[in-house]
């Protein structure tokens, strides 16, 4: 039920909405003609809709707040199942897997070429938030500088194509080591570090690798880049501009799948489960015996390494590479792909990813306000799912009852 403090809640949301926005969707000004536009019916639409999402943001969270006192009441009844639960069962989940593989195979067929090569954009920033979901979501170090492995690969691609002559293939498997060495050597300065200062330095180092390829000319050939980048090549064979397009495509869509299984099975492993315990509490993880210096280093090196080779897919992508597309906003993205998706969540990364990717280019139809609206849309989320779309699922432990344990051999059983 809506009280009068939501209302007044909702007011003031609506206010403030029409407040900070009020330069941007009010004053137009014209410097041809020399004339502003005043557009209020803009600012009057900013208060209704910013009013009614206040409302709605209230309700839901009323709503969650209710269903947690539920939960803790020892004599509530049986809870009926959720809508959603169908969607975790493992026929939907075996059927929702087929329906995207045969759609990510056909997406060519049926879209043009500027559609694909967004999609392969997409995919590749799905690898990026895969590999810097070890760093945060799995091992909870924050990296502010992640975009610097994401150049040292394409820049490795770029100067042995330039120096060397090497394609693509050769510069592949270069890229990925030389992104685990550079992940190596920012993890051995920060193994001491967490939190803020974690986040300070590494975003520090992001921004001297910038400043290096910037500034050394004679190596990196200074603000101007490297063009005239080869593609990667079909057995020698010449591929037209669309052909080249949908191979990229389709190479793009062999590394997600090849990601997402070395990271699933590194989720899995003693190593993965390593990497939780360390997030979950340090002190206690080196109590158990657990080498804390090695699981640190690991997972730097590990989540560089694809940084490392999507670095090479983007210079193959662009066949151009200079500093400026490695800022600190490439770093900012991949974060908040990282944390929308929901952080340790293979499947959230990908959704996160292909959002905040896909979602900005097809907001053009509204091309004044679409930065505007992703920026609502993403605090709305992080209001309502502030745990991400897809949040991972614990592992937990159930103690059975005192007649259990004596009828049973195992003290507790795992539930996932």
């Amino acid at each position: 039920m809506i009280t009068r403090h939501d209302l007044r809640h909702a007011c003031l949301t609506g206010l403030w909405f029409m407040f900070l926005t009020f330069p941007l969707v009010v004053i137009k000004v014209n410097p041809i003609e020399h004339i502003v536009l005043w557009r209020w019916s803009n600012m009057l639409w900013i208060g209704v809709i910013s009013f009614l999402a206040s409302l709605i943001i209230r309700l839901v969270q009323a709503r969650r707040l209710l269903t947690r006192r539920e939960e803790k009441d020892p004599i509530r009844p049986q809870t009926p199942a959720q809508p959603f639960d169908v969607l975790r069962r493992p026929a939907f989940l075996t059927a929702a897997l087929i329906a995207s593989a045969l759609l990510l195979t056909c997406f060519p067929l049926f879209f043009s070429s500027y559609q694909v090569n967004i999609m392969t954009t997409a995919l590749m920033y799905v690898v990026l938030g895969l590999g810097l979901n070890i760093v945060v979501g799995m091992v909870g170090l924050l990296d502010l500088g992640y975009v610097a492995f994401y150049a040292v690969g394409a820049y490795t691609y770029a100067l042995l194509h330039l120096h060397f002559n090497l394609g693509f293939w050769m510069a592949l498997p270069i890229g990925g080591l030389l992104g685990a060495l550079f992940g190596l050597l920012l993890g051995f300065p920060v193994l001491r570090l967490r939190g803020d200062y974690l986040a300070i330095v590494t975003l520090a180092f992001g921004q001297i690798v910038r400043l290096v390829l910037e500034n050394w000319s004679e190596f990196s050939k200074g603000p101007s880049g490297i063009a005239n980048i080869a593609r990667p090549s079909l057995f020698g064979l010449s591929l037209s501009p669309e052909a080249t397009i949908n191979y990229l495509y389709y190479l793009m869509i062999g590394l997600v799948v090849l990601t997402v299984f070395v990271v699933y099975r590194l989720q899995n492993s003693r190593i993965g489960r390593a990497w939780q315990a360390l997030r979950e509490d340090e002190i206690a993880c080196q109590a158990m015996g657990i080498d804390k210096t090695k699981i640190k280093l690991s997972a730097f090196a590990l989540g560089a390494t694809w940084a490392g080779m999507a670095g090479v897919f983007f210079a193959a992508k662009t066949t151009f590479v200079n500093p400026a597309s490695f800022t600190f906003m490439e770093s900012a993205i991949i974060l908040c792909i990282v944390v929308l998706g929901g952080m340790g969540s293979i499947v959230g990364v990908i959704a996160g990813a292909l959002i905040l990717i896909l979602l900005p280019e097809y907001l053009r139809i509204i091309a004044d306000y679409r930065m505007l609206a992703f920026g609502a849309i993403l605090v709305v989320m992080m209001i309502v799912r502030p745990q991400g779309l897809i949040a991972p699922k614990r592992r937990t432990y159930t103690l059975p009852s005192t007649h259990d344990q004596t009828n049973s051999p195992h003290a507790a059983t795992p539930d996932r």
